[in-house]
């Protein structure tokens, strides 16, 4: 629709629009020798069968071409899709192929873009054929960074024809059905000698893991946007944190799969892989001798430390490096926050409207409210500022004259979609960066991820990474400050609260009474950091909870505009620029639906009050 006019189809008459011609620039004519071309919806007819298009979105809505194609003795139909890899989606996708044909009856060549769009999508491929419901071929979802995939199966037109014929109720159907147009080409499809051909055997749906497929496809999209960009590699602050362990683990899955790709690929692959590769190392002859190799060729990473950094963050940090083979380095940012309390200290005063007193003493992080904010967030944003400036010259730094130009490092984001809803990260802090893989994953599908590559990509430490307890170490030592108590709502908690908002497309009172279900389960609810009286009911607790994330997602909607690009791996991603267009500007009191809420909590407390002096009457 943003490039298009739909094909215009007149309702009050049957059948698929009139078909027009239209006269072909001389650049083709003089190739084709053919003058005009038929623009409209129509079947090819060759002389054995019949072949039909739909396009990628049409198979998945309510009246699907395919339907109407088929009852009018269409056989094969053929999708060149657009379908974006989205987390737990490919099952969709084959549900309504395998649906299509097993009603239909039919072939269904179904064939999808690969790799990086240029931005927050990757394609994932997975191009398949079916027959009558039953798959015969299936492609890689993942398995391989070449750009070109090419399937073959061999299927039998009389399987369409037997089951279609055997099907009564569908031909009564076919009888009345409106014709689509048939442009006829004198050519034939099938094998000229049949009889000598074997058919294709029936497969199973081959379906990656979630893990995996987070595992495959933000590292394959890291792989296309590196060598595309044309940049020297990549820069990750890492915290020793789950989410920036992430971020580095998937480097460490693009430089594995490159690596595979040199070794077991086919020979255009491996020829233009090791070509990505030494353009994008600036070495012309160089080889990767392993992942690690090449790891520590593209990939820099720094723990940025300050007074309240842990041991154990540290150790982490520098343990997931070496296991990875990436060149780590450390730095100390209190300097950076003394220098910038004490140009505060030394600012010019010209108004008489500033208490000078006030201005000249120093702010400490144990004083509550706005001293403590402020110096939390300039540790954020140090750490912002000097990835930019390490990402520009450790090229410059390491490679020395082993390389034939220079070039800068893209840094690396690791905020999760959680947190980016809620709003629990400072604006152009660390987050901000060039892209970030994984800000539309979500903290509990992370962590998940973090143990599976534990045990199945060679890193260890990432176990422990898991298992700990997330903190920002912005005011203490890890363990002293918790993500969770700072947020006032779990992981998991934020994990239901954002699907509703984003999937569900839910206010605040339709998110109360989905939750209010949902969580009926005996679950403890975490500790709200807003409430104004105790809670006295499950209820209240749910809507307190409610209440809470619709304030702090409306008083941070606006750190939303600034979000670093990311891969779109889930729905509800906070993206304003593609996936969430409503405005930045929110009024967080929400005073309305905040009123339902407490009059649904009061109804049902109400009901049960009556409920129990009923029973205790009978």
């Amino acid at each position: 629709m943003r490039h298009f006019t739909p094909w215009y189809i007149d309702p009050s008459k049957p059948g698929f629009g009139e078909i027009e011609e239209y006269f072909l620039p001389p650049v083709i004519r003089d190739i084709t020798g053919q003058a005009k071309v038929p623009i409209g919806v129509f079947a090819v007819a060759t002389r054995d069968t019949t072949v039909a298009c739909e396009t990628c979105e049409e198979l998945f809505t309510p009246k699907a071409p395919h339907i109407q194609l088929s009852l009018d003795g269409v056989e094969i139909f053929a999708n060149g899709s657009g379908s974006h890899h989205q987390l737990r989606k490919l099952d969709k996708r084959i549900d309504l192929i395998k649906g299509a044909t097993s009603k239909a009856g039919g072939v269904y060549l179904y064939a999808n873009q690969k790799g990086c769009d240029g931005g927050r999508l990757y394609f994932d491929g997975c191009c398949m054929v079916w027959v009558n419901g039953e798959l015969v071929a299936q492609g890689s979802q993942f398995g391989t960074l070449d750009e070109v995939e090419v399937v073959v199966a061999t299927v039998n037109l009389s399987d369409v024809r037997a089951m279609r014929s055997n099907f009564v109720a569908r031909n009564h159907q076919a009888s009345s059905a409106p014709s689509i147009h048939r442009i006829e080409v004198d050519f034939t499809l099938g094998d000229p000698n049949p009889l000598s051909l074997a058919v294709s055997p029936i497969l199973k749906p081959r379906i990656h893991d979630p893990m995996e497929e987070i595992a495959f496809g933000p590292s394959a999209w890291l792989w296309d946007y590196l060598r595309r960009s044309g940049t020297r590699g990549y820069f990750l602050p890492l915290s020793g944190g789950a989410d920036s362990s992430s971020t580095g683990t998937l480097v460490a899955i693009m430089c594995q799969r490159v690596v595979d790709e040199l070794q077991s690929g086919s020979e255009r692959s491996k020829r233009k892989t090791l070509e990505d590769v030494r353009k994008i190392t600036r070495r012309p002859d160089y080889t990767p001798a392993d992942a690690k190799d090449l790891c520590g060729k593209i990939f820099v990473t720094c723990y940025m430390a300050s007074q309240y950094s842990g041991d154990e963050t540290r150790g982490r940090a520098k343990q997931l490096a070496e296991d990875i083979g990436a060149i780590h380095t450390s730095i100390f940012i209190d300097d950076i926050c003394s220098a910038i309390k004490t140009t505060f200290k030394n600012v010019e005063i010209h108004t008489d409207k500033v208490d000078k007193k006030r201005m000249k003493t120093e702010p400490k992080i144990e004083n509550p409210g706005m001293e403590n904010l402020a110096l939390q967030n300039i540790q954020a944003r140090s750490r912002m500022v000097m990835s930019y400036f390490m990402s520009q010259l450790m090229p410059w730094a390491t490679d020395g004259d082993q390389t034939t130009a220079g070039g800068s490092l893209l840094v690396l984001g690791s905020a999760n979609v959680d947190e980016a809803l809620r709003g629990y990260y400072t604006k152009y802090d660390c987050s901000a960066a060039d892209i970030n893989p994984i800000g539309g994953i979500n903290k509990r599908d992370l962590k998940d991820f973090l143990m599976w590559a534990g045990r199945n990509r060679g890193i260890p430490v990432l176990q422990r990474v898991a298992e700990a307890a997330p903190s920002a170490e912005l005011t203490g030592a890890e363990g002293v400050q918790s993500d969770e108590v700072d947020m006032g709502m779990s992981y998991d908690e934020l994990g239901d609260l954002g699907v509703c908002r984003k999937v569900h497309k839910c206010g605040p009172l339709s998110t109360f009474l989905k939750l209010r279900d949902m969580w009926s389960d005996g679950r403890r609810i975490s500790p709200s950091i807003r409430k104004r009286k105790q809670p006295e009911s499950r209820d209240e607790e749910v809507a307190q909870k409610v209440k809470d994330f619709y304030f702090y997602h409306a008083i941070n909607r606006h750190k939303m505009t600034t979000l670093t690009p990311s891969y779109h791996a889930e729905n509800y991603s906070p993206d304003d620029n593609r996936f969430d267009l409503r405005p930045f500007l929110q009024k967080p009191s929400f005073d309305v639906q905040f009123k339902a809420i407490d009059r649904a909590v009061a109804t049902a407390a109400s009901a049960a009050a009556s409920s129990s002096v009923s029973g205790a009457a009978s």
